[in-house]
């Protein structure tokens, strides 16, 4: 009875959260629309996100290509079908694994990022400073790192889409003597519109989540040093657990029009 106790106390709370987060979003959508509006601090947040994280992505996104095409190779090699690695990897990175592990990444990199800032701002009474002298801080601070997380996201996920397929065409050119143009040729044959504009939508939902929640968990911070550690750590994981839900959702909703 006790676990089951537990288990009902875990879900309450995190409906409650959700609950909040949903509040919170509805006052980010009621700012957004309202003047002044703040562009120069929302391109100097896409620079941030966008400039920032490259490096990082660049370097997951490489190191995805590589790592699957050399699990996958000796498989397609025992049943003769080494000529499909292309059209495999570009479909199964394109559709699910590039934009769900770099929005992972960037979850831990930029989410926590979000909350650790704002969460400081609000530990040193920053935020109430800003109130106080007629600026608006909701609107500042948190509509700004939405949309931009919202923008620069989606380039995030292609860039490191790109960089997943060349590293896997380097390891078919080293290991199978295919060249790049060869490669390439059969990924832009693979690949078609219902490929990947489903895939870049749910980008954009991943990239409102990540600024959502960030901002949410910083936003509300409790006082003290520790709630700025703790609003930086529940930001990562709840992020990551709305991620795979929006995720989820996504694929359900694509396999119902492709079954149209």
């Amino acid at each position: 009875m006790d676990a089951i106790y537990k288990i009902i106390e875990i879900l309450k709370s995190f409906l409650v959260e959700l609950g909040d987060l949903s509040y919170f979003a509805g006052r980010f959508f009621k700012e957004t629309f309202k003047r002044p509006f703040e562009f120069r601090e929302f391109i100097r947040q896409c620079f941030y996100i966008g400039n920032r994280s490259l490096l990082l992505v660049s370097i997951t996104g490489f190191i995805i290509g590589l790592v699957f095409t050399l699990q996958s190779r000796p498989t397609l090699l025992d049943f003769g079908a080494v000529s499909w690695m292309p059209r495999m990897v570009s479909i199964s990175i394109i559709r699910e694994i590039g934009p769900i592990i770099t929005a992972l990444i960037c979850a831990g990199r930029i989410g926590s990022g979000i909350g650790a800032e704002l969460g400081s701002m609000r530990v040193t009474e920053q935020i109430d400073a800003m109130e106080v002298s007629g600026t608006n801080p909701l609107k500042y601070l948190v509509v700004t790192r939405i949309l931009a997380t919202t923008f620069m996201i989606p380039i995030l996920v292609i860039f490191g889409d790109a960089i997943a397929i060349f590293g896997s065409a380097m390891v078919e050119n080293v290991k199978g003597s295919v060249s790049y143009l060869l490669y390439f040729n059969q990924v832009f044959d693979t690949l078609e519109f219902g490929d990947l504009i489903p895939a870049t939508i749910k980008t954009f939902f991943f990239g409102f989540a990540i600024g959502l929640v960030g901002c949410y968990k910083g936003y509300n911070c409790s006082k003290g040093t520790a709630g700025v550690g703790l609003a930086a750590n529940s930001a990562v994981v709840f992020t990551s657990v709305l991620l795979f839900i929006i995720d989820f959702i996504a694929v359900f909703v694509t396999n119902i029009f492709y079954n149209l």
